[in-house]
């Protein structure tokens, strides 16, 4: 009788599974949740009613979601000629508020970025936090930089705040979110952490990321000395936690067979195959054909023992003897074991969950390679081991792949992507974010003359390419405003009355773009804009216009900041029905039909 086809998946499974891979955040212990869905698409309750169900809950954390959910205010600012081989490089180098950087890159690198790996501050109760209560990020960030204001660019957030755990996680909570949408379908994130938020991380994580793309809290020996003033214990591990945009898609790469793997490998025998170990011939389990005497070369017999068999039939034990495949020991008397060869093993090792500083380094080591990389000089206390980090890079990225780091530090990553790519002769590209954080003025870092962090990352990133390989390079951003003048913010006068709007306009029109923006200003924000990364190539065409092309992009834009425009101009460019056009209206100086005319010829193109 026929059977009837029963599907794996209903239509409805389908589609839940598809939203989960898009939301996992809206499923909470297995249930949909439409509410949490609307907040993570912009839509926000004015019902504050407290919906009981399982997660991780927090006060503030819809103001998270809000957070996360914001536009960008700003843009980034190329600092030309203050790189190192800007025209061939892809490595970049952001100063800037890791949040706002974080969406301004949204467009261009969602779908793009194979590794994260961020070491964000572990909330020990004398950690700072960033300082996001601010409305326009932007524009405060650049007033807290430019010192003019009494606030500083990171907050406390000591034990007694009483929303000590609260601050922490709203802070890191939005971060992670946009740190998501920009990894591959196969990428991955490393997060460095402690005892003092590992379980909350971890529990956040499994909500942005979806607890079925866990895979695995790693163990770093971050330290090889005890502390005998400790109270308790001496702690000298941290952890990693590191989770998959999508585990099915995720492959992990293995690591290096070393010497300590093949030392068990030898050749008493001499055996033509080569160097080869030996394993044991029993299962732990009865199986009656597989149960019989194996008579030694000194004509010893050998039978399983009651409850267990051999692992091969007589047949092919036979087969294996005759071979050379199976040893009885240097006298030929000892009880059958197979010969496993070298040449026959993988020549790689699956990652283990503990990491030894004796494979990746300690923080004392991290410490001196800094401050020899500086000629001496102590400038930061707390890095990161170069191999701790390359051992990330090497299981979990490829040649050619992006890797973000957004809380940059004294840029270890950096570091580790471009000594990684001599030493396995590959092109992996860098994205690094660092806050202008002030250093304090009795630390070394500012004796040695460095007066922010991301100072000592720009200058290590140099040094760093100036020993690995002269060849590689790096152009820096810094976070800015829009070069675009904001006409329509205005407020009431003091007294109370609104201000002339038409002349404020008629101001804006004047002068659409800010006072000091270069061209290159301008044409990196259109390149943001439009989803073009900030290494895209371009080419001014003719005189104030600019090609923009990437293989990222299935288009090629053109883009001029000119206040004055001739159609002549427009009409000698190569355009095709998919390009993209930018420009000012400023640029047409009130010219109407010429308006008109670059319109109705963008039309006839489809542009």
């Amino acid at each position: 009788m026929a059977q009837e086809f029963t599907p794996q998946y209903t239509f409805k499974e389908d589609r839940l599974n598809e939203l989960k891979q898009l939301f996992p955040e809206a499923w909470e212990d297995g249930v949909f949740n439409v509410d949490t869905l609307k907040e993570l698409i912009g839509e926000f309750s004015t019902d504050n009613t407290v919906k009981e169900h399982f997660g991780l809950n927090w006060v503030g954390k819809q103001d998270a979601r809000r957070i996360a959910a914001k536009p960008p205010t700003g843009t980034l600012k190329p600092c030309i000629g203050e790189g190192v081989n800007e025209d061939t490089t892809e490595n970049i180098f952001i100063e800037g508020e890791n949040l706002e950087v974080l969406k301004i890159l949204r467009k261009s690198y969602m779908g793009k970025i194979k590794m994260i790996y961020i070491d964000p501050p572990y909330n020990t109760g004398n950690d700072f936090v960033y300082n996001d209560t601010f409305a326009d990020s932007t524009e405060d960030y650049l007033r807290k930089v430019g010192e003019k204001s009494d606030e500083g660019l990171l907050v406390s957030n000591p034990k007694s705040s009483g929303r000590y755990h609260a601050n922490w996680l709203s802070f890191m909570y939005p971060r992670l979110r946009l740190a998501k949408d920009l990894l591959k379908d196969d990428g991955v994130i490393f997060i460095s952490i402690d005892d003092n938020e590992v379980d909350n991380l971890r529990l956040m994580c499994d909500e942005i990321f979806g607890r079925e793309n866990f895979i695995t809290e790693i163990v770093w020996q971050r330290t090889f000395a005890t502390k005998n003033d400790a109270k308790y214990f001496s702690t000298e591990h941290e952890y990693i936690l590191m989770y998959a945009k999508s585990i099915i898609d995720f492959n992990i790469n293995q690591l290096e067979r070393g010497e300590k793997q093949n030392s068990r490998y030898k050749n008493p025998d001499n055996d033509p195959r080569g160097l080869w170990t030996s394993t044991d011939l029993l299962r732990m389990e009865h199986r009656a054909n597989s149960v019989y005497a194996i008579t030694s070369p000194t004509g010893k017999k050998w039978i399983p023992e009651e409850g267990t068999s051999w692992r091969h039939p007589e047949t092919e034990m036979l087969e294996m003897i005759r071979n050379n495949e199976v040893t009885f020991g240097k006298d030929g008397n000892s009880k059958p074991r197979r010969k496993r060869f070298l040449k026959d093993v993988k020549q790689g090792v699956v990652p283990q969950t503990i990491w030894k500083h004796s494979e990746v380094g300690h923080t004392q080591e991290a410490k001196q390679n800094l401050n020899k990389l500086f000629g001496g000089q102590r400038t930061f206390d707390t890095p990161k081991p170069i191999r701790l980090i390359e051992r990330m890079i090497k299981i979990a990225s490829n040649d050619e792949d992006f890797i973000l780091d957004f809380f940059a530090g004294t840029a270890s990553l950096a570091h580790a992507v471009l000594d990684s790519n001599v030493k396995n002769n590959y092109n992996r590209k860098f994205i690094c974010v660092q806050l202008p954080e002030k250093t304090s003025e009795n630390s070394d870092a500012f004796k040695s003359g460095f007066k922010k962090i991301s100072e000592i990352s720009k200058d290590r990133i140099k040094r760093a390419i100036n020993q690995v390989d002269k060849n590689q390079g790096v152009k820096f951003f810094r976070q800015n405003n829009s070069t675009i003048y904001k006409w329509q913010e205005f407020v009431p006068e003091q007294d109370g009355a609104l201000p002339d709007l038409f002349s404020k306009m008629e101001l804006a029109y004047k002068n659409p773009l800010q006072d000091g923006v270069t061209t290159q200003d301008f044409i990196t924000e259109v390149i943001l804009h439009e989803g073009f990364p900030l290494t895209a190539q371009q080419e001014e065409v003719a005189s104030g216009i600019f090609k923009i092309t990437h293989e990222w992009v299935p288009y090629t834009l053109y883009a001029t900041m000119l206040y004055s425009f001739k159609n002549t101009d427009f009409e000698t460019l190569p355009l095709v029905e998919t390009d993209h056009f930018v420009c000012l209206d400023k640029a047409f100086d009130g010219n109407d039909a010429l308006k008109q005319s670059l319109d109705n010829t963008c039309k006839l193109y489809t542009i």
